[in-house]
């Protein structure tokens, strides 16, 4: 088979993160007899400095002639005091909204070998944790209507939330259809006990889960979600929330494994092209260094094969290359901790895992 794959490396860390998965990717292409095209496009701050804008309309039209998307990492401070409609992050939200993606996919997993980084309790750790946020993305408060206006103390500010049923329907099918290649649960999230917005995404998942009676469902408000999470995330199997919601919940899940560093997401719509990219920043503090972990990278080109370009084996291949890795001791500088064990680089880490393959 062949795929053809659109590149946005970005910003800092973002190239070389790219360029570490885009080895592992074809490694896997001669293994499965497979042959994986690469096209490189600028988005985010590398974009502004050459075009003047964070997301060009060649970049939107190559990703959109594209199978699907790799996506490094965009932003940084040098860009960090230009106006919002023209920061680099904007690039984001320009792309997911031209490819049509509604769901970002967020797994949240404690890797036996890394449990001594993960900053749970003993108890809680050694339950461990493999849970899956999906996250409504392109509806909610921020694509609402905002702006500022006179109030009653003077200058305010406002930001509104809307959702229709079409949205919260299609995301809460997601959600189930995933859970249905898990173990079966489904937690949704809202703030039901105070807004209507939550109110009608209850009633909306409630009624969507009439169609999957293999699926158990059950409801919880945003605050006790949050406190959940830390206090026994390993009840969570799919978590399924609205955008803003799904943004803080997800970074909290992040953190809870040990490593942000070590976390894919996959973003995707009506289609099997979709976005997929790590979750961290771009770090540029370490830029260039051979300092950054490509695992979260690696892992997302995992998630393409898997979502977009329906290769089980092959992402299962990729996944199982990374955890022989870890088990095998071998870490990168951000998950080293305490061990003892010299951190490799971004290169030597893709080539064990490699290896692995």
């Amino acid at each position: 088979m062949t795929y053809n794959i659109a590149l946005v490396k970005g910003d800092g860390i973002g190239p070389e993160i790219v360029d570490s998965a885009v080895q592992v990717l074809e490694k896997v292409g001669q293994r499965f007899n497979h042959v994986f095209y690469f096209t490189e496009y600028l988005a985010g701050g590398c974009a502004i400095d050459a075009t003047g804008v964070p997301l060009p309309e060649e970049t939107v039209k190559g990703c959109l002639a594209s199978d699907s998307v790799l996506l490094g990492a965009v932003g940084g401070l040098k860009w960090d005091n230009l106006p919002g409609n023209t920061r680099p992050e904007k690039a984001l939200l320009g792309l997911r909204s031209a490819l049509g993606l509604y769901t970002n996919l967020r797994p949240a997993k404690l890797y036996p070998a890394l449990r001594a980084e993960c900053p749970l309790r003993p108890d809680i750790v050694a339950r461990g944790f493999d849970l899956m946020m999906v996250r409504e993305l392109t509806g909610g408060i921020y694509f609402g209507e905002r702006g500022r206006r006179e109030g009653k103390f003077g200058l305010e500010a406002y930001d509104t939330e809307a959702y229709s049923v079409v949205e919260i329907e299609r995301i809460a099918r997601v959600a189930f259809e995933a859970a249905r290649k898990r173990r079966g649960r489904v937690t949704s999230i809202d703030k039901a006990n105070v807004l209507e917005t939550s109110r009608l995404w209850r009633e909306t998942v409630r009624r969507v889960a009439e169609d999957y009676p293999d699926v158990a469902l059950s409801d919880m408000l945003v605050d006790n979600a949050a406190m959940q999470l830390v206090r026994n995330p390993s009840q969570f199997d799919v978590v399924v929330t609205s955008n803003m919601f799904g943004d803080i919940l997800s970074d909290e899940a992040s953190q809870i494994t040990g490593s942000i560093g070590l976390l894919p997401s996959a973003s995707l719509g009506a289609t099997r092209r979709g976005l997929f990219e790590p979750i961290h920043g771009s770090a540029p503090d370490i830029a260039g260094q051979d300092r950054a972990n490509p695992i979260a990278t690696i892992l997302s080109a995992a998630m393409m094969l898997r979502y977009a370009f329906d290769l089980p084996r092959e992402a299962d291949a990729m996944e199982a290359a990374v955890d022989a890795a870890l088990n095998d001791g071998l870490r990168t500088a951000d998950i080293v901790g305490d061990s003892g064990i010299k951190p490799l680089g971004t290169c030597e880490m893709t080539d064990e895992i490699i290896r692995r393959l």
